[in-house]
Formats: C-alpha cells, structure tokens, sequence
C-alpha cells in the first residue's frame, strides 16, 4: 500500500508516517519543509502547500489511502488563514482523492469541534455539532474551521471514497514540539499558570495511541464499513485535573510543580 501523510513533517504526521514504514508500507509526505529525516526512512517527500489544489491533486497521483494530518491549530490569528488552510486545503485534498480514484482518506479533526462554549464532560460521538454562528461570533477560528472541514469529509463517504475523522486531543510524547514543550518552556522561565483552582479535568491522549487509532481506522476502511463516514473521539480514557497533567509534565523535566494560577 501506497500512503500520503499530509503534514507529514509534523509531530502526528510524522509518527504516523514512521509506523506507516515500520509495517512495510510506502509512503509519500507533502509539507511545508524538506524533512531530511523522512527522506532517511526512504519517505518520498514533496514540498508544497495543501491550499493549492494542483499540488495536491499531484501529490494523489498513484496514492492508495490519505492521512490528512496537515492543519493550522491555535487561538489567534485572521479567520482567513484558518479557513483557507484547514477547509480549503481540506476539499482540496477532498477533491484530489475523487479525481485521483483514492479509495481510503482518514482526517484528523479535533475534539474542538463539537465546543460550544461549556465545560465537555462524558461527550461522545452522538454530541451535534455547535451552531457555527456562534463559533464564527465568538471567534472560534480553529474550532469553526475544524468542524467545517470535519462535516466536508463524512459528507464525502461514498462507494468510491471512503473517509472518517478522528478526534484526539492534546497529543503529548517524546519529540512533542506543542504541549509538552511549552509548559517546560514556561515552566523554566516562571510563566506558567494554572487556571482557576486547576481542578478542572482535561483528557490527552499519548502519541503512540493516536497513531495506533490512525491505522486502525485505515485497516478498517472501506465502503459501507462501519466507520465510513463517521467520526470519533481518541483519548487515554483517563481524564485528569489540569493542575495533575502540567505537574506531572514538570516533574518529567525535573521542574518544580506549578502552583500559581489565574482566575477563570
């Protein structure tokens, strides 16, 4: 089998790509960068920008299944951005798969998605997703842009092109550029803060794991399968208080515990 891993330069991107190889499949990445580190796992790598649809209609070319992993994520910054890479670039990955007859495409969504506002405590996958005038109102760009890019995929399940989103939610293990990261950075530099009384629980999910739940998905693909046109939720299951998770990843880093907070 034959794999495009969008954002395969990225830290899900890529730990999907190496398992990808460590099974024995070939894989092709397009991303922003070189990567030489996927070129040394015998990775075909293209340079190029999920927003322009001639470059991911080539990328299609000869392509068996899609891990469409490439997004832009955060709180800040213009809605264009994050429409024009997280839902364009979606549909245009959408589109390459139909022209290029690509059977198989799993999309990494986020859990974000179905946020409306109010603590998330035992959602799951039955949970409508939120009026999007109020994500647009509200300036919930990365969740707004996420759920729209979400619905095109399960939208786009038929016969030929069979698709699901999975929904994981704070990746964190070795080589972690984001959470982990950030909270040492700041951590070390006395920046950190807890939020309110930092009880509040919040599920992460260990990067192993997800891409586990990337593969399985693809293994399990295909028309009218039951997880065609679905999507689901990926976490350890082992929600814990945000005060837990950021003093257990400090301690990791041999950092003092955070016990300064902000109010909510």
């Amino acid at each position: 089998m034959k794999a495009l891993v969008t954002g395969g330069g990225g830290f899900l991107g890529r730990a999907i790509v190496e398992q990808l190889r460590a099974r024995g499949d070939r894989v092709r990445s397009l991303g922003r960068g070189e990567y030489p580190e996927l070129t040394s796992l015998g990775v075909e790598v293209i340079r190029g920008d999920i927003r322009d649809a001639a470059t991911v209609n080539s990328a299609c070319v000869g392509i068996d299944c899609v891990f469409h992993a490439a997004a832009i994520a955060g709180i800040g910054g213009p809605w264009s951005r994050f429409y024009q890479v997280n839902v364009v670039g979606t549909q245009n990955v959408i589109d390459a798969c139909r022209v290029q007859h690509v059977p198989h495409l799993v999309y990494t969504s986020s859990p974000s998605v179905t946020f409306a506002g109010r603590d998330q405590c035992g959602v799951n996958e039955q949970q409508a997703l939120p009026d999007l005038t109020w994500l647009s109102a509200n300036r919930c760009h990365y969740s707004h842009s996420k759920a729209l890019a979400e619905a095109a995929i399960l939208t786009a399940s038929n016969d030929e092109l069979a698709t699901c989103a999975l929904r994981p939610h704070l990746i964190w293990g070795p080589d972690d550029p984001q959470l982990t990261a950030r909270i040492l950075v700041r951590g070390r530099t006395g920046r950190l803060r807890l939020v309110g009384d930092g009880l509040k629980k919040i599920d992460s999910v260990y990067i192993d794991n997800a891409v586990d739940a990337h593969l399985l998905a693809l293994d399990r693909l295909a028309p009218g399968a039951p997880c065609a046109g679905k999507a689901y939720f990926i976490t350890q299951g082992e929600p814990m208080p945000q005060r837990d998770l950021i003093n257990g990843i400090l301690r990791a880093g041999n950092l003092p515990p955070c016990t300064r907070s902000i109010s909510r």
